[in-house]
């Protein structure tokens, strides 16, 4: 039988996937059999060996990393502002406060352009499936543990919180699936498959939306919501495309653009930062475009037809 306190211990990871990975197995075989019965062309082969082979990379980093990040953490906690019971109520606020903390997160990996170029490999497919959801950013294990050091300080055991991710990560795989449509009431709060279709899709109109695990809420609240649209259909993968799908470029892509930028002659200090740290397509010179100047060129468009139908 299985321990409860195990979980919530510092083996509850390992737990977790351990129990689930059947469970995963089953699903995923499952749509592929839908997928081919059905003709939907859903999955590749090559897709899928790259989504296990980033997942594989991903997982041994991560182990590499843990013992720093939990130090990190628990330095962190020990110098905690609270001291909370391990009750019910504890429990639920610390998955809570984990989702919005990874939403934090999310957001940034969307808005800096050095955190994008980690975050990209989980974007550059154009395929959207099940195993999708285990296409790793590989490097995040290296400073993924600083989003949620937060949570430690405030009072939060770092090994709940890591318990408490890992159930929002398995939450947040099974959304990647195209073979499930509007889900009720659920769209209203919940993270669901048509709100995550939305955040893989690189039509301009749902770039950078829609940026939860579990709830769609934090989205809702901080204005990156945006429902799936029947007129607009999803569009997978990230645009300019990649010009090769291998391994070194699924992984570097970004990385040999940003270098390319920043070694451009005579630039000065403050733009080779920016080209770190800012938007995705901030340019020097002002040439650049960034989502938020795509976004509202389409907008513009939007409304300028409106009214050229309105006349």
């Amino acid at each position: 039988m299985l321990d409860f306190s195990n979980i919530l211990s510092e083996h509850g990871q390992t737990i977790l996937y351990f129990f689930t990975i059947p469970f995963f197995a089953v699903v995923i075989f499952a749509e592929m059999l839908f997928s081919y019965f059905g003709n939907k062309q859903l999955y590749r082969g090559k897709d899928v060996a790259m989504n296990v082979f980033l997942a594989v990379i991903n997982f041994g980093l991560d182990l590499l990393m843990k013992a720093f990040a939990m130090f990190v953490m628990f330095f962190f906690f020990n110098h905690r502002v609270f001291d909370f019971d391990f009750n019910i109520w504890y429990f639920i606020a610390c998955f809570v406060v984990t989702d919005f903390a990874y939403f934090v997160h999310h957001y940034v990996d969307h808005h800096s352009r050095v955190f994008w170029a980690v975050h990209i490999t989980h974007h550059n497919s154009e395929y959207f499936n099940i195993t999708t959801g285990f296409r790793s950013p590989v490097l995040q294990p290296l400073y993924r543990y600083l989003f949620f050091a937060p949570l430690a300080f405030v009072g939060f055991n770092p090994w709940h919180i890591m318990v408490m991710y890992s159930l929002g990560q398995i939450y947040g795989a099974l959304v990647h699936t195209q073979t499930v449509k509007k889900l009720g009431f659920l769209e209203y709060f919940m993270v669901t498959p048509s709100h995550h279709r939305v955040h893989h899709a690189c039509n301009i109109k749902y770039l950078d939306r829609n940026m939860g695990m579990v709830f769609i809420v934090w989205d809702k609240i901080f204005g990156t919501f945006e429902p799936e649209d029947p007129k607009t259909p999803v569009k997978y993968g990230i645009y300019p495309k990649m010009p090769d799908n291998g391994p070194v470029t699924t992984i570097f892509y970004e990385w040999r653009k940003i270098w390319k930028d920043m070694k451009q002659p005579n630039l000065k200090l403050a733009d080779r930062i920016n080209y770190l740290f800012n938007s995705p397509g901030w340019r020097h010179d002002g040439t650049g475009k960034t989502v938020r100047n795509f976004q509202k060129e389409y907008w513009a468009r939007k409304r300028n037809g409106i009214k050229k139908k309105v006349a």
